[in-house]
């Protein structure tokens, strides 16, 4: 049986919380993973709703939201080494080293 993705189940929660709180018609969000270059996407966010003031705040706060809750980690290199970061409120995965 594949493993579920926690990422994935969070993303999806805080979608259904964006929907119910901004009333979207629908909404989508995904984190990109495995290397992103300095100054392509990581994240896209996608709302739809009656009047756009709704979709645009929606997108704003799932932003904010998502960087809050899901547990993403990124590594960055620099030319003289690379070192993990978190955003606020993950913890570090056991499998993460340098």
């Amino acid at each position: 049986m594949p493993k579920k993705n926690p990422k994935k189940n969070q993303n999806k929660d805080v979608c259904e919380r964006a929907r119910q709180k901004f009333g979207l018609e629908k909404v989508a969000a995904s984190h990109r993973t495995g290397i992103v270059p300095v100054a392509e996407a990581s994240v896209v966010i996608a709302a739809s709703s009656t009047h756009r003031r709704e979709a645009l705040d929606a997108v704003s706060w799932l932003l904010d939201e998502l960087k809050q809750t899901v547990p993403v980690w990124k590594r960055e290199v620099f030319e003289d080494g690379s070192q993990w970061k978190a955003n606020d409120g993950s913890r570090p995965h056991e499998g993460l080293r340098e």
